[in-house]
């Protein structure tokens, strides 16, 4: 018998739903990145290439934290739904942009509805699964990320060769018009008891004020701007004095949109953590393994991106293992370190590649990362999930999912940052004196960039120059090439080496988390509870879901006694 208070009809119909919702959110993210060549070349943008990306993200990863407090307070139905309906008219907006400026804004207004769609789907799961059943569960859910990583590119590609880069936009509406039906048919809606509540605005003002100037500097900085440049310094001084103003707020609030009295619980400050660190090393790493393969090893960007098919694809089995492994036993956090040693493991393996490395080498690699990844994703919400009662659902998971954000931006910039630091000095001390003195300074300063690498037209253009200028041209092109590759080589061992570093802190904040028992229901916990005695209380918690047979009794919408 299902631990669930769903019929087993509507179990499956909300969980199809659900998996349906959080792949078009998933899928947008993987699927716009192979279209936006064309795009910019029909919109006439390229300055703006960036933002298309960017708008999405900033929006997405502000609005989490809100959203979960908001589902706590008004039931999850009304932002699964409104999310998803949202994500569907953006979409078709994006579709119809005709410029690169209406795109930008559509695709901020898509990245608000998938930060909601997200989160609230992963708490949805919470709330319809109790822990001991979870693992399982979300560890299948993890995959759909993994899933989209494959098929994004590969069907972005196809539709933009095939149809139009509008396509890559409206194939969203045919999934979210099916996901909204299943869900609105299947789930119910379960709120709180009728009540005044009270939304904290200025908590979530100065949040998303902090919130966003932060993932702009982390963006912006060493890309158009400098680090110590007045925008970025500016940007981190507006975030800091806005999230110390959120802090002061949240302190006094009743119903606070974070309530800090969370960071108690030791299970959730080690969660978020666990997650920050793993985000960092995972995604600033993976982002890198392409450059590698394309500039290093020398070989064309379909065979850089099918590295990473195997890791997406073990990704997927060994998370669908480890949720397995969690349901069984309730055991978490032995699956969590082993999950994060495999990624430290395999990023420290990769800090040691080098221009013989060969490309099954990588491939063993990344199937290694993949074997880690796929475990650990699911391991820190669970556990801080477990760890608090019903009515904190909503906040404690969007807490994690905005770790998971926060530090796959901050690992992107860190890691950038580093490359471009180290790769101008590699260059220098890899170059022979008689070489650099040799070449003019104006090709000399085009070499110390690794876009060289990656730009056939490019480097051919700097190899006609150096053989036209004399006898000695080509050589000078050979002694040049071997040493922005060896540049490079060692930039990146750096970065895959920090990458390591990073993760190896999180397996040592794994080692302070407390193991929980996964509880075998949604009820609420004991009074005496370790989990019960942290967080706001001013939110009624939930009722259980209800089956359908005495749903049809009760009404539709369900409120807490």
């Amino acid at each position: 018998m299902s631990f669930t208070a769903l019929d087993r009809r509507d179990l499956i119909l909300t969980v199809a739903g659900l998996m349906l919702g959080l792949l078009l959110s998933a899928l947008d993210q993987t699927i716009v990145g192979t279209a936006m060549p064309r795009i910019v070349a029909e919109l006439q943008g390229f300055q703006h290439y960036a933002w298309v990306t960017t708008a999405y993200l900033l929006t997405s990863t502000a609005v989490v934290p809100v959203s979960g407090k908001l589902s706590d307070m008004y039931g999850r139905k009304m932002f699964l739904l409104g999310s998803a309906s949202l994500f569907v008219l953006t979409s078709a907006l994006c579709g119809l942009s005709q410029n690169m400026t209406e795109l930008i804004l559509f695709r901020g207004l898509q990245g608000l509805a998938g930060g909601v769609l997200t989160s609230t789907v992963f708490t949805v799961i919470s709330q319809i699964f109790p822990p001991a059943e979870r693992g399982r569960v979300q560890g299948v859910f993890s995959g759909i990320f993994g899933l989209a990583s494959i098929i994004g590119p590969l069907l972005g590609g196809y539709l933009t060769d095939n149809l139009s880069w509008r396509w890559v936009f409206y194939v969203n509406l045919p999934v979210g018009i099916v996901a909204l039906t299943v869900l609105w048919l299947s789930f119910p809606d379960v709120r709180p008891a009728q009540r005044r509540r009270r939304i904290d605005f200025a908590g979530a003002l100065t949040l998303v004020a902090g919130v966003v100037p932060l993932l702009l500097a982390l963006s912006e900085g060493g890309v158009d701007y400098d680090w110590l440049s007045p925008q970025i310094i500016g940007l981190f001084a507006i975030s800091l004095v806005m999230l110390v103003a959120f802090g002061v707020i949240e302190s006094r609030a009743s119903e606070p949109i974070i309530p800090l009295s969370l960071f108690r619980n030791r299970v959730i400050t080690v969660s978020v953590l666990a997650m920050t660190f793993m985000a960092i090393g995972m995604f600033g790493t993976i982002l890198y393994i392409p450059l590698f393969i394309q500039g290093v090893l020398g070989t064309d960007a379909t065979t850089s991106g099918t590295v990473l098919m195997p890791m997406m694809i073990v990704n997927i089995v060994s998370g669908i293992i480890g949720g397995q492994i969690i349901s069984r036993t309730g055991r978490y956090k032995l699956v969590g370190l082993f999950g994060l040693c495999m990624m430290t493991l395999a990023m420290f393996l990769l800090s040691r590649m080098n221009s013989q490395t060969e490309y099954v080498t990588i491939v063993q690699i990344m199937v290694i990362m993949g074997l880690g990844m796929g475990p650990a994703m699911p391991v820190f919400t669970l556990a801080a999930q477990n760890s608090v009662r019903m009515n904190q659902l909503g906040v404690v998971t969007s807490l994690t999912q905005f770790a998971r954000s926060i530090g796959s931006t901050i690992g992107v910039a860190a890691f950038g940052s580093l490359l471009t630091n180290r790769f101008a000095p590699s260059f220098l001390a890899a170059l022979p004196p008689s070489v650099a003195a040799a070449v003019p300074a104006d090709i000399l300063a085009q070499f110390q960039n690794p876009q060289i690498l990656l730009n056939p037209n490019a480097a051919g253009a700097l190899e006609a120059a150096l053989v036209n200028s004399g006898p000695q041209g080509a050589q000078l092109y050979a002694d040049l090439f071997g040493a922005i590759r060896l540049a490079l080589v060692s930039s990146l061992q750096d970065v895959f080496l920090l990458g390591a570093v990073l993760a190896g802190l999180g397996v040592v904040t794994v080692l302070f988390l407390k193991e929980l028992p996964l509880r075998k229901s949604n009820a609420p916990l004991a009074p005496d509870s370790t989990a019960a005695q942290v967080g706001d209380d001013s939110v009624p918690s939930l009722p259980p879901l209800q089956p359908r047979d005495q749903r049809a009794a009760q009404g539709t919408r369900q409120t807490a006694a």
